[in-house]
């Protein structure tokens, strides 16, 4: 993980054979083409590679989960239930939406605890919206469940978690939709770009509207195209749609290489007292780009992670003081800070939010390394990292 690590020629054929035509748009131009469309092309192998119905190419994660907010009906006045522990996206797709984001703990799954979900849940609840962290999934049976039994939308953010499963069923897929991002640092990468995954046929159509200015590519005839809604532009260009082509064949080896990688480093710090790991609700289906575990404190956590950084060991991650990852530092959202005016609801409800009263999550995440799994290490380079990281560790835990 990610992706970039292995760019070759697979990845510069696609793109050149867009340079060669000419046409950077998704859409139009067809006589121009030569035949080449390649979100056309993407979306399908998409849907054929991870089992799902629908796929709807965007520019970026984000705006696949503003996308799904979209089509799937939530607005203002509306709550969506999510992790402390995620990307600031997730809540910035909430709010873009109008909808208040409603933040309840993890647990050591690193994801959603459901019976935290479950005392959140009120007659403003739409949608729940669990975050596959660093690669393995929430407990989704148990979500599931929740959701058909208060009637609730289930959208899985699956862009950290790309071609990891939960009981055989593909992460991204399982909910009512789903949504990956292909930005530079994911599994598979487009450079930038997301996609909203669904096996609802209304969804998507509208997805397709929706991503391209509410176009309703009836017809030939881009100008006679007529405007059902309002849309955005979340369309991805077909350089980036080309580069994701190139990286979707190579998702297998990719897999492969995380897992045999992750297995060394997991083996390696099993043999060191006090190290614990995070429980995976499926085991199988850790898609493993991070291998994450927890120390006793978190003074010996955050002592072992500057022993790790010193000793030349990056890509290791203490998410607890991280200002992109966890709830402690987005001040931005606990001030509703924004440069356009916010929806005096929306407004009124963050200002309600007790966000210090996440013990749980804290003692977690204050306890939590998560190690970036690299694809380009040879076994023995491996196996050093993995014997390094676990004297490293051991030193501090002594």
């Amino acid at each position: 993980m990610p992706g970039f690590e292995i760019f070759g020629n697979e990845e510069r054929k696609e793109v050149n054979d867009v340079l060669e035509s000419g046409i950077l748009m998704r859409y139009g131009f067809d006589h121009m083409r030569n035949g080449h469309w390649k979100a056309k092309e993407l979306e399908k192998a998409i849907t054929e590679t991870f089992q799902v119905g629908h796929a709807q190419l965007t520019s970026s994660g984000t705006t696949a989960l503003s996308t799904a907010m979209a089509v799937m009906g939530v607005g203002a006045g509306d709550e969506v239930i999510m992790p402390t522990f995620t990307f600031v996206a997730s809540f910035e797709a909430i709010i873009a939406a109008g909808a208040t984001p409603v933040l309840v703990d993890i647990d050591d799954t690193l994801c959603l605890d459901p019976k935290a979900v479950e005392r959140a849940i009120t007659p403003k609840t739409k949608m729940v919206m669990p975050v596959h962290m660093c690669g393995a999934m929430a407990q989704m049976d148990e979500l599931q469940a929740l959701c058909k039994a208060h009637n609730i939308l289930l959208l899985e953010d699956a862009c950290q978690a790309i071609g990891g499963t939960f009981n055989g069923q593909k992460l991204g897929t399982i909910g009512d939709g789903g949504t990956f991002s292909f930005d530079f640092v994911k599994t598979i990468t487009c450079g930038e770009g997301g996609v909203f995954l669904t096996n609802n046929e209304e969804y998507f159509k509208n997805a397709d509207h929706y991503t391209d200015h509410g176009h309703d590519h009836v017809g030939s005839d881009r100008g006679a195209e007529t405007h059902p809604f309002l849309g955005y532009n979340y369309r991805i260009s077909e350089l980036h749609a080309a580069v994701g082509l190139g990286q979707i064949r190579k998702l297998d080896h990719i897999l492969a290489t995380q897992r045999k990688n992750n297995a060394v480093i997991k083996a390696a710090l099993s043999q060191v007292e006090g190290v614990t790991f995070r429980r995976i609700a499926d085991p199988a289906g850790d898609n493993a780009s991070f291998l994450s575990f927890f120390l006793p404190t978190e003074e010996l956590t955050r002592s072992a992670h500057k022993a790790l950084l010193d000793n030349g060991l990056g890509g290791n991650f203490y998410w607890y003081d991280n200002n992109w990852h966890y709830i402690k530092k987005w001040e931005h959202l606990k001030n509703a800070t924004s440069l356009f005016p916010l929806n005096p609801g929306l407004v009124e409800a963050i200002g309600k939010m007790d966000f210090e009263n996440f013990q749980q999550s804290d003692a977690i995440m204050g306890r939590t390394i998560s190690s970036l799994i690299n694809l380009t290490w040879t076994d023995e380079q491996a196996q050093e990292r993995a014997e390094k990281m676990a004297a490293t560790i051991k030193s501090v835990l002594s």
